[in-house]
């Protein structure tokens, strides 16, 4: 019967490229990369995608490219491949022809994977396991391929291109982000149609980002450990489909519903950056499933031990990693990106474990063939690309390594900072090139403060309100005997683990998340908050929520107007002090240069209102700082060319638990300081002016801000 469909199925030789299943108005034509198969197949699948009605060979091979034309073929087919080849690990090459394979390529994906042995291209169990050969079929335990129609009607849509030194990244995930909203409907939580509800849009736009930085949407796998375990791969770190959006994730199941959600972004004027993660896949080492790339080239796809090709290269702590020195390889990762902007129109990239991307046989080298390509790439040198700079393998931590055309995640920023709020001794110095853009990492091939992502939470570690509520991680519900996450967190929690009804703890620690919101949002460099965190989010104290696709990671939307948890208000006015005042978001490094009134740029006071010393400097039980800028400087302009006259913000830390007086410095022309916010003050209430000069009391724990203003021109900012 499969033999009489596959002859009733007309193929022509069709075209090696594009890759993939391309449908031209006509026909639909397929394409995949083998340099090593023998022969390759085109299975097609009924609309339930559980009966195989046809295999047909893909007629042509061209270039390593197996190539094939269905003219009655129409967008919604479902489809898998199955790749013969040659079955010797020892060599690197793992092809069963009994394992239905994904197409990488593939811009749809419909189903998901019913895990059993079935996909083990060995069999489990026997003597020397991976050099076996298991023959069962898998195809009913498989998502299937579905060929998809990219077109949208963008209309005027515009990428926002917002300018780095005005963005502010808010970090989220897609399916958590909208689970409990109470206007959403329940049908489209959790999904990209649920996102770009009016009233999610307007949350966002209200809230006063620039940037939502959405953890990975690409196809991904759960892992069958989880799955047996009844969790989930709910941050979606295992990467099985670069091109297609993870099913659950679209109520509609069209990728055009995640095209809306872009589009709606964009109108709000807030651009979407994609978390992804092609430092490997979710295929898992050499004893894991073959569920797409192994089963077609293994020995291509993979890097793999030049001693022993039975294995794979684990630079990522998850047992493969994608062998970009092969141009193939590199050409997939390059078209994939390509395809998110210019067909989904997303605005940035965050790549998970960046170093791997840019490994040679010798190490990281920025000047890799990854880096080199992305570099003069026409389409994506011209959207944010942002690295999470390091991996598991040798020298593998990369923090301002990656060179002109980068932002980095800088994880030095968010544990000093978390460490001098929690009081830590001796840790000035460094928190002072945290707070002015972290010089020290990035000022080399004219790169700027923005290159560093600031950020005191991610969706990697505590939350905010649980950074001030433990001191231990509490990991128990991932089920690996609390073994698993950071053990570092330079967490406190004031006197109880967890949340407690003691009125003076909550105090504290309501206090200390607006201090470390202050000092992240007021920081030279960009700033990334994590969603919730405005909303006094928890996870229980887990760090590692990972597997927790339940309350424990969605944001929970009954925090809003309740006083110990909402911080809403308090953000939305830091933002928009961070908007209204450029000295607080310079594009250009300061470097103590003077202006025409002898101030420089950039000014570390002490608490008499003087320059500090080197022995102030060196004093490890210091725990206060002032922060003056002068955007009167020379040398300080904006990228437009334009000086913001006249503007001398002063910035107050005090980590201390006493209340200190700190004198406010003169000024050589006549004027007042004006407060511009103060964390110990009464909600609501206007911090107080004060005259140089003069001390100003600021409470133990509390960030103080102040700006001059000449006595010309005393209208308040």
């Amino acid at each position: 019967m499969r033999a009489a469909a596959a002859s009733r199925s007309r193929v022509w030789p069709g075209r090696p490229s594009p890759l993939g299943a391309t449908w031209d108005g006509a026909g639909v034509n397929f394409a995949l990369f083998s340099a090593h198969a023998e022969k390759v197949e085109l299975c097609l699948f009924d609309r339930s995608s559980m009966r195989e009605t046809a295999r047909i060979p893909l007629p042509e091979c061209t270039d390593e490219v197996w190539h094939g034309y269905l003219p009655d073929a129409r967008p919604g087919l479902l489809y898998g491949y199955r790749v013969h080849g040659p079955y010797q690990p020892e060599r690197g090459h793992r092809f069963n022809a009994n394992k239905l394979v994904l197409d990488p390529y593939a811009r749809a994906l419909q189903g998901a994977i019913k895990w059993s042995d079935a996909h083990l291209g060995y069999r489990f169990g026997s003597p020397r396991a991976d050099l076996s050969f298991d023959r069962r079929d898998n195809a009913r335990g498989m998502p299937k391929c579905r060929v998809a129609e990219t077109e949208f009607s963008w209309g005027d849509d515009r990428h926002p291109r917002r300018a780095w030194e005005e963005t502010v990244i808010y970090e989220t995930h897609l399916r958590g982000f909208t689970m409990t909203h109470p206007v959403v409907p329940g049908h489209l939580r959790g999904t990209a149609a649920g996102m770009s509800s009016p009233e999610i849009v307007d949350y966002l736009r209200a809230l006063g980002i620039t940037a939502v930085e959405l953890l990975p949407v690409q196809a991904f796998v759960d892992d069958r450990r989880l799955a047996g375990l009844g969790l989930t791969n709910y941050w979606g770190y295992n990467t099985i489909g670069f091109f297609a959006p993870q099913p659950r994730y679209l109520s509609s199941g069209s990728i055009s519903e995640f095209q809306v959600l872009v589009r709606r972004l964009h109108d709000a004027g807030i651009e979407v950056i994609l978390d992804v993660v092609y430092n490997h896949t979710g295929e898992g080492n050499e004893l894991g499933p073959t569920l797409c790339f192994r089963g077609i080239d293994n020995a291509s796809y993979y890097r793999l031990l030049p001693d022993n090709p039975r294995r794979c290269i684990d630079d990522t702590g998850t047992g493969n990693s994608l062998n970009l020195r092969h141009p193939r390889v590199l050409q997939m990762v390059m078209d994939s990106l390509r395809y998110w902007v210019e067909v989904m129109r997303v605005d940035g990239f965050r790549f998970d474990l960046a170093t791997t991307l840019a490994r040679t046989p010798t190490g990281f080298d920025p000047a890799s063939s990854f880096q080199a390509a992305v570099r003069q790439d026409p389409v994506l040198s011209r959207v944010k690309l942002i690295a999470e700079p390091w991996d598991v393998g040798p020298g593998g931590y990369q923090l301002g390594g990656f060179g002109a055309g980068w932002a980095e995640w800088n994880d030095r920023y968010r544990d000093t900072v978390r460490r001098f709020w929690r009081g830590d001794a001796g840790v000035l110095q460094e928190l002072a090139a945290r707070l002015s853009g972290s010089a020290d990492l990035f000022d080399r091939q004219h790169r700027r403060p923005y290159d560093s992502i600031n950020f005191v939470t991610a969706h990697d570690g505590f939350t905010l309100r649980d950074l001030v509520s433990y001191e231990q991680k509490h990991n128990e519900a991932n089920k690996e005997d609390n073994h698993d996450g950071h053990d570092a967190n330079y967490g406190a929690n004031y006197g109880v683990e967890g949340e407690t009804e003691d009125s003076a703890i909550r105090a504290v620690r309501r206090r200390q998340r607006r201090n470390l919101l202050a000092t992240l949002l007021l920081s030279q460099g960009t700033p990334m908050l994590l969603a919730g965190d405005e909303l006094g989010r928890t996870q229980g104290g887990n760090n590692n929520a990972y597997c927790q696709d339940n309350a424990t990671s969605w944001l929970d939307w009954t925090a809003v107007d309740d006083p110990d948890r909402d911080d809403l208000s308090f953000v939305q006015e830091l933002l928009e002090l961070r908007r209204r005042h450029a000295i607080l978001r310079w594009p250009a490094f300061l470097h103590a240069l003077k202006s025409k009134d002898d101030i420089k740029d950039i000014t570390w006071l002490g608490s008499d209102g003087r320059e500090m010393t080197m022995d102030e400097w060196h004093d490890p039980e210091r725990r206060v700082i002032g922060l003056m800028l002068n955007s009167d400087a020379p040398g300080v302009v904006t990228d437009t060319g334009l000086s913001v006259a006249g503007e001398i913000i002063l910035l107050i830390l005090n980590a201390q638990t006493d209340p200190i007086t700190f004198v406010i410095p003169a000024q050589p022309k006549h004027g007042a300081w004006s407060g511009l916010l103060d964390t110990a003050a009464v909600e609501g209430s206007r911090p107080a002016d004060v005259l140089p000069g003069q001390g100003r009391i600021v409470d133990g724990r509390s960030v103080v801000a102040l700006i001059f203003l000449e006595s010309r021109s005393q209208t308040a900012p």
